[in-house]
């Protein structure tokens, strides 16, 4: 019953995701932690931490380790929670496989219209919109601690803030900046 759940739930998020794999973690999380129960919220926040250090999209990753941690979670088998990884892993791509497939197709005979010009500026928005939504979901106590522990807390902060504008003006690269603050989390945390 688990692999059909995981199947559906994942499908409908490959099917109304748009904005990327950042755009689908508020999807995901909604679905996963808080509609089915498959995981705590800090089982999730590991998720996607792991999700962005690992090779790939970030919305593949998630969907791969969280169908793994939910059947894992209601079964303890390890063979049966690889297969729920396959499982969330190829729902999630089904649905941007067909539409990529038959969106292309139309899309290049209809790009010029003013109906698709229309359509995708009113899709502009909502994936603005997807995006700062997974923004605050990550922003949460298992993230950045809580003021009653100010040693975490503002350390948390700190490195978010020193993250930010190392890779936006001083323009370190990302994967250093993930290098410089696991080192900054693990000597200071």
């Amino acid at each position: 019953m688990i692999f059909l759940s995981l199947f559906y739930t994942f499908f409908l998020i490959g099917l109304f995701g748009f904005g990327g794999g950042y755009g689908m973690i508020s999807l995901i999380q909604a679905q996963v932690v808080y509609e089915h129960h498959w995981m705590t919220s800090a089982e999730f926040t590991n998720i996607i931490a792991i999700s962005q250090i690992t090779p790939g999209p970030i919305g593949i990753n998630s969907a791969t380790y969280c169908g793994y941690t939910a059947v894992y979670n209601l079964t303890g088998d390890t063979f049966l929670a690889m297969l729920g990884s396959c499982t969330a892993t190829f729902a999630l791509m089904l649905p941007c496989f067909v539409l990529m497939i038959v969106i292309s197709k139309l899309f290049m005979k209809y790009m010029n219209t003013s109906l698709v010009q229309s359509i995708f500026l009113g899709l502009r928005p909502a994936v603005v919109g997807l995006l700062a939504a997974a923004t605050l979901l990550l922003a949460n106590k298992e993230n950045f601690s809580t003021p009653d522990n100010p040693w975490q807390f503002y350390i948390s902060i700190f490195l978010f803030a020193a993250t930010f504008v190392g890779t936006k003006w001083v323009g370190i690269n990302p994967i250093r900046m993930i290098v410089y603050a696991a080192f900054a989390g693990l000597v200071l945390l």
